[in-house]
């Protein structure tokens, strides 16, 4: 559902802001994209359904006294390849994406703790995230392969595989970013984030859960991307949203509905110990960065931002796409991928 909302620089210093933010001054098709088709699956290609009709392996991994929710595909022994959503996502962002890669490699896609259905936590870390990771591609077998396995990671997941990488780098051979923005506000700018954060309506706290919507259709047509954007291809918009989606009771006790599965509190729990610039300096995976030509994310990065990427970082550009690069140009960040497996990293590398 939602990946990263960001605040300008101030001064200099990064104001980066990755919780769920919701606003109703959007267009139609940014706001509700989902709402035309009134609950209905939109079309999909012949690609589409080919790939998630190939069903992974759906179990549960335990790390620090939670379960995990995981889905592998290929066989153990072959190298091992680990994907990380995005921000409130869940490991079927994937679905579409990692039967292309089943042939030739182990594959597992994680759901990070709080999100998905993997078990909420009391306090969310990096450190915590870094550790699950390992944990699920130690279980899944993506070390059996004779090679360490690679980490990708999309936008808030790009920014835990980037986390590992730099503290970790021995648990991994390489690290495919894929349009990551990462890091938190400084000290300095927590007041002003949680004011402006309390005007803003339908963003989940602690005392103000998520919606429980009466409908699927109502839930499926509240349904938008974050950062707002476009869903260029509604039918994996839809088949991602209802992966999002869990049943509740409703609050009048009348039966039951529908409702986000990730955590409203994350973001009020979480500790960014240790995720700032001098990251980049302390680890030794290779690591190259996807990104698209309209996200964010690198307009963020034109205006002054400055990025925690380590100096020479290998980037490609995605061309006609936002943020979330596999629903606007899917095929193309397979074979983006594809290449970068076949090519890289560099002879040498761990």
């Amino acid at each position: 559902m939602a990946d990263e909302a960001g605040a300008q620089p101030k001064d200099g210093k990064e104001t980066y802001d990755d919780r769920p933010f919701h606003s109703d001054a959007l267009p139609p098709e940014v706001r509700a994209p989902l709402e035309p088709f009134k609950g209905a699956e939109p079309p999909a290609p012949a690609w589409f359904r080919e790939a998630v009709a190939q069903q992974p392996e759906r179990s549960f991994v335990q790390s620090l006294g939670s379960k995990l929710e995981v889905l592998t595909w290929g066989e153990r022994g072959k190298p091992g390849l680990l994907f990380v959503h995005g921000n409130s996502a869940h490991a079927d962002w994937w679905s579409f994406i990692a039967p292309f890669f089943a042939a030739d490699y182990r594959v597992a896609a994680m759901s990070l703790a709080g999100m998905g259905a993997s078990d909420w936590r009391e306090r969310y870390a990096f450190t915590d995230f870094a550790e699950d990771a390992e944990a699920v591609a130690r279980a899944t077998g993506l070390y059996e392969g004779g090679v360490k396995p690679v980490y990708i990671g999309h936008s808030f997941g790009g920014g835990q595989v980037f986390y590992a990488a730099a503290r970790k780098p021995q648990n991994m051979r390489a690290a495919i970013l894929v349009d990551t923005g990462f890091g938190g506000p400084p000290p300095e700018a927590e007041a002003e984030r949680k004011r402006r954060m309390e005007q803003v309506r339908n963003i989940p706290t602690g005392d103000r859960p998520s919606r429980i919507y009466p409908t699927l259709e109502a839930a499926l047509a509240r349904f938008r991307l974050m950062p707002p954007q476009p869903a260029e291809n509604a039918y994996i918009a839809d088949f991602i949203a209802r992966r999002s989606l869990k049943r509740a009771p409703l609050p009048d006790g009348s039966g039951e509905g529908w409702t986000w599965r990730f955590d409203p509190t994350m973001w009020e729990k979480l500790d960014r110990t240790g995720m700032g610039p001098d990251l980049a300096r302390q680890g030794e995976t290779p690591m190259v960065h996807i990104y698209g030509s309209k996200s964010v994310i690198i307009q963020r990065r034109q205006n002054g931002e400055r990025p925690f990427f380590p100096e020479g970082l290998l980037e490609i550009e995605i061309p006609d796409s936002h943020h979330h690069i596999m629903i606007d140009q899917p095929l193309a960040l397979v074979a983006a991928i594809r290449a970068i497996l076949a090519t890289w990293p560099p002879t040498g590398a761990a």
